[in-house]
């Protein structure tokens, strides 16, 4: 799954009449840049949520044949779902009960997503999410056996859940946007509102679900999501497509 939908506010005024997804990075939009991305991977089935110019993705997307695999899109025009609601209306696209991959649309990474997706596979986790050491002031907190424990916002002292008490017994990482999930998480879905965050979701699961962390050696990502960082994304695929 691709998380296309968002709004892009902090990359207008180039989302004022384009889509997040389809801003242009070295000749190509970024969803472009993903879906091959995945599919040189070996992922041929996606879906792409969409909110915001909707029908600009949609009509790129039949533009360029789906890009010769199955591509499907969740309509959350007319609402926003959030990440967790945005997985949760996907749920109909998983029906072989297989894990999936979900990747944000604004992140460009070098991660070796199917040793990714093998570790998720060949794990007891309900999730697996790239995460790495990086300056941020949002953390997840992990033991010394990678499995998710908490959250805290080191600006605000703000910890999820609440009984963190110390931190340094925790590593902290940043999340990094990209995630496998097992379809049991539907179950554990069920009985929630349809608009909601992801990652609330798994620390309220966390003491009772493995929920781990994958930490890929030699990681770099970039975060499209600024202005100012547009130049670099650029540096960042003509980079990649050396190597």
């Amino acid at each position: 799954m691709i998380f296309a939908a968002g709004l892009g506010t902090r990359l207008k005024p180039l989302t004022d009449n384009l889509p997040k997804a389809l801003v242009p990075i070295a000749g190509k939009p970024l969803l472009e840049h993903i879906i091959l991305r995945l599919k040189s991977a070996g992922f041929d089935e996606i879906i792409v949520n969409v909110h915001h110019f909707p029908d600009l993705i949609i009509n790129f997307l039949k533009a360029n044949n789906f890009f010769g695999i199955r591509i499907a899109v969740s309509d959350e025009r007319n609402e926003l779902l959030d990440t967790g609601g945005a997985i949760r209306k996907a749920a109909w696209f998983f029906d072989d009960g297989k894990p999936f991959l979900v990747h944000n649309v604004d992140i460009l990474s070098n991660v070796n997503l199917n040793e990714l997706y093998n570790q998720h596979v060949n794990s007891q986790s309900i999730a697996t999410l790239v995460v790495s050491q990086r300056n941020t002031f949002r953390y997840l907190l992990f033991n010394q056996k990678n499995r998710l424990r908490g959250w805290i916002n080191e600006n605000t002292g703000e910890t999820k859940p609440n009984i963190i008490s110390n931190v340094s017994d925790y590593n902290k990482l940043a999340f990094a946007g990209i995630q496998v999930l097992s379809t049991s998480v539907f179950d554990l879905m069920l009985d929630l509102k349809p608009r909601f965050p992801i990652m609330d979701f798994y620390l309220s699961n966390a003491q009772n679900e493995v929920i781990s962390g994958f930490v890929p050696e030699n990681f770099k990502m970039l975060d499209v999501g600024k202005l100012n960082v547009l130049g670099e994304a650029e540096k960042f695929v003509i980079n990649q497509s050396v190597l």
